[in-house]
């Protein structure tokens, strides 16, 4: 997939390395805006991979059917802030996720899933908006067996104080942690700011981003609105102030221990890993989705 030029970033006092405007993809009945990766940035910490759908809104009988497909390599995860989508995987899992939970799903040496509107979702239409980011694995860890881990909204840390309200996905903020176990240092925080209310971003993670869902921001003088990705420079000292309400995520982490390869849904340290991977989605080598078992989607040409 191409990506728009990127835009030359503002300084913010030389805080921000790079500004990234996604591109958005009108996919029929909602868009998706691709942030990562991008050709000047192709990892923030392990996220590799970050799209924004929606919001849409699903006219009756209508939804999203994301046929059964392969992952390995990397973990996905799913955030919503409206709607629901029906998760199926080949370890036998099936469950719904809402606005406010996670679902994190690891694929390790493999692992095959679906995403669908409930037929019962269908009937009256339904809205749809949220986040799907990929975590690459780190390399040792590459081949893990797979698993799947779902925590409702209340099972997350929320920090609600200041105008601010921050619901810790993964790694830790504020002096709240996730307890969502992960295989490298990862922050993922859903952040709502009231107009005038600030949050800092520690500098003791060590690679840093900002992506704005909605609202306006300040950063040391400069402003920036919705649909932008900032990556942030290393070690800076960094304040978020919110110009009206806004809906921030908080994302990085670690620097991952060397470069990752992408094709398709498959990520490794190692190409000839990635075309095993291909061979083996081509022969049926993969397992199958209970429940969901009667269709997938074909290996790209």
């Amino acid at each position: 997939m191409s990506f728009a030029p990127d835009k030359d970033p503002n300084n913010a006092g030389g805080a921000i390395e790079l500004m990234i405007v996604p591109r958005s993809v009108d996919l029929g009945d909602f868009s998706v805006r691709r942030a990562l990766p991008h050709g000047r940035r192709r990892m923030v910490g392990p996220f590799i991979f970050f799209d924004h759908f929606g919001p849409a809104e699903f006219r009756s009988g209508q939804g999203i059917d994301v046929r059964p497909h392969p992952h390995i390599g990397l973990a996905t995860v799913t955030f919503l802030f409206d709607g629901e989508i029906m998760h199926r995987d080949s370890l036998g899992t099936a469950v719904p996720i809402r606005p406010g939970a996670v679902n994190w799903m690891t694929a390790g040496r493999g692992i095959v899933h679906s995403e669908r509107t409930a037929p019962e979702r269908r009937t009256a239409g339904a809205l749809l908006h949220g986040l799907q980011c990929w975590v690459a694995l780190p390399a040792a860890s590459e081949e893990t067996e797979p698993s799947f881990k779902h925590l409702d909204s209340a099972e997350l840390p929320l920090v609600a104080d200041k105008g601010r309200s921050v619901r810790v996905v993964a790694g830790s903020i504020l002096g709240a942690r996730s307890p969502i176990a992960t295989l490298w240092d990862t922050l993922f925080a859903d952040t709502t700011l009231a107009a005038g209310a600030s949050i800092p971003f520690d500098a003791s993670t060590e690679e840093r981003a900002l992506y704005i869902v909605s609202g306006a921001i300040d950063i040391a003088g400069d402003q920036f609105a919705a649909g932008q990705l900032l990556i942030f420079r290393p070690d800076d000292a960094i304040t978020i102030t919110a110009l009206s309400d806004a809906h921030v995520i908080l994302l990085g982490g670690a620097t991952m221990d060397g470069p990752r390869h992408i094709w398709w849904n498959f990520v490794s340290s190692r190409q000839e890993r990635i075309a095993q991977a291909k061979a083996d989605w081509k022969a049926g080598r993969f397992d199958t989705v209970p429940g969901d078992a009667s269709e997938f989607i074909p290996l790209p040409e």
